[in-house]
């Protein structure tokens, strides 16, 4: 048996109907040319010879008498593959925004407990001929970044990889499931490691806790009580209700290449584009309602708590809250008011990251966690109390190359992900084979039109890149100024004639001395 950490149990804790806790994906796949085998069951025969890569595909959860601590996975020798592995022919005609709504259906869905906490759903009748693969699987199991390293012993390089090597054979137990006697006694053992553990990194803990509550003044060197650096609460909007067990999903691609010359011309990162993106198209929904907060939207981003080169299967994550700047109007303002936020919530990661706990003890905490979660959601709490962050916004790198499963080439890899209470949207972003591809999952009553929003964002990413490349123009037309004249002599005195110096390039200055040139001629120009 393996115990779940703390950080994993929390993800089925926090779990109600209305707010399954399980992640996926939406593969666009174009199958090989001249194909007429049947790719459900090419798809059935790929996972059991590959399966055995990933262990979260065949464990399953084992829970504690009466629910008094975090269950733990224990092995399923009987996995069923005609039960994970299912099949799905869209009604005709096959467009891209039936399938997006199948797999917001899909994806409302909560996953069986008593078996491995996965599902994949190979979907055809798309009218372009191409096949869609959606799978989910419970965050128990899997962060974002264990996703992709998941994603990866599932997919090859190749059409036609070569046979992987077979699982070792191990002896059967012929057991459903654990006794009473030996789970309690895991229980008490594993609680008794973590109040250790706990034990000893509470000097970590203090010292980030007064690090952030406490933090030492700039001005006279002095540490004072006061909230983190920047930190506010959100507007209130639509986008902060509790929701119900219905999805709303829509997917759409950009060109990597674009942001990643945005954030280079602009000194802003990817990620910060990509929440400027997202900050305009969500500012211009809101204000097809006529909402138009006097405050900034807030985004809660994740954050890998993952060491370099750490692929194990849990969750190893953080969260900190970047503000969108909506109250802007100017994208550019926007872009340098979100990337100074970001900077300040890197900054206060990067004080507490070695302190943070993704493990502690679980006595009693299922029933605790359970309780509190299923009373906040019935009593909508969540539509009266200010929010801590109005969105959520991850951006998860992938791989720079084409994919392949079962055969068939990946075109597109979207992610699908949760919203939850007070929070009823998730944008989330995966770089994929020279793509940006973004996935918004949402409460369906929240925001039916989540479509609408999904385009708004394609357009504010070429007003934004519009708006970067002006910048540039307007810098490179913007005249040098003269070099002073020399001061006459009285007499010349012959010299030695020097080589031709070489023609000066022309510097193109940082966007916001731009700015400020560009305002200064057209005042001038005013006068």
């Amino acid at each position: 048996m393996i115990h779940l950490s703390g950080m994993d149990a929390s993800f089925l804790h926090l779990e109600t109907p209305e707010m399954p806790m399980h992640v996926g994906s939406l593969q666009i796949a174009d199958l090989p040319e001249g194909y007429a085998g049947d790719y459900y069951e090419d798809v059935k025969r790929w996972m059991a010879t590959r399966m055995h890569l990933a262990s979260v595909f065949q464990r399953k959860l084992a829970l504690m008498p009466f629910d008094l601590a975090n269950p733990v996975w224990v092995d399923d020798e009987d996995v069923d593959l005609d039960y994970h592995v299912r099949h799905v022919i869209l009604p005709r005609p096959g467009t891209m925004e039936q399938l997006e709504k199948y797999v917001a259906r899909l994806h409302s869905s909560l996953l069986d407990r008593s078996r491995p906490l996965w599902e994949i759903y190979v979907i055809e009748g798309l009218n372009t001929g191409q096949v869609a693969i959606y799978n989910k699987m419970h965050h128990a199991a899997i962060d974002g970044q264990a996703g992709v390293a998941i994603a990866k012993a599932l997919l090859s390089g190749s059409a036609t990889p070569p046979p992987t090597k077979p699982p070792r054979q191990r002896p059967r137990t012929n057991r459903y499931q654990l006794g009473v006697a030996e789970l309690a006694g895991a229980a008490v053992s594993n609680a008794v490691t973590q109040y250790i553990k706990l034990f000893k990194s509470l000097p970590a803990m203090g010292r980030a806790l007064r690090a952030v509550v406490y933090p030492v003044s700039e001005v006279d060197g002095k540490r004072h009580l006061s909230l983190p650096e920047g930190f506010q609460l959100g507007p209130k909007t639509p986008l902060n209700v509790a929701i119900t067990n219905q999805r709303s999903f829509a997917a759409r691609s950009i060109s990597l290449a674009e942001v990643k010359a945005m954030a280079k011309r602009s000194g802003a990162s990817l990620n910060d584009i990509v929440m400027a993106t997202c900050a305009g198209a969500l500012k211009r929904y809101l204000a097809d309602y006529d909402v138009t907060p006097d405050k900034p939207l807030i985004a809660g981003v994740p954050v890998s708590l993952r060491e370099a080169g750490n692929t194990d299967p849990n969750n190893q994550v953080s969260m900190m809250l970047v503000s969108l700047a909506t109250h802007l109007a100017d994208p550019i303002e926007r872009l340098m008011a979100i990337n100074a936020s970001a900077n300040l919530g890197k900054k206060l990661q990067g004080s507490v990251k070695g302190a943070m706990p993704t493990d502690f003890p679980s006595l009693g905490v299922p029933w605790i966690m359970t309780g509190l979660v299923s009373l906040y959601g019935r009593s909508r709490l969540a539509n009266r109390l200010p929010p801590v962050a109005n969105v959520a916004i991850s951006n998860v790198p992938g791989p720079q190359f084409p994919l392949y499963f079962a055969g068939a080439k990946l075109a597109n890899f979207f992610p699908v992900s949760i919203p939850g209470h007070g929070i009823a949207l998730n944008i989330t972003v995966q770089s994929y084979n020279g793509l940006l591809e973004v996935g918004l999952t949402a409460c369906r009553r929240a925001l039916p039109d989540v479509a609408d929003l999904a385009d708004y964002i394609v357009e504010e990413h070429k007003k934004l890149r519009a708006a970067i490349e002006a910048l540039d123009v307007a810098a490179e037309a913007t005249p040098r100024a003269a070099d002073p004249e020399p001061a006459p002599t009285a007499k010349k005195r012959p010299t030695a004639k020097k080589p031709a110096m070489t023609r000066r390039r022309a510097v193109v200055p940082p966007i916001g001395v731009a700015r400020k040139r560009s305002a200064k001629s057209a005042s001038a120009a005013a006068r």
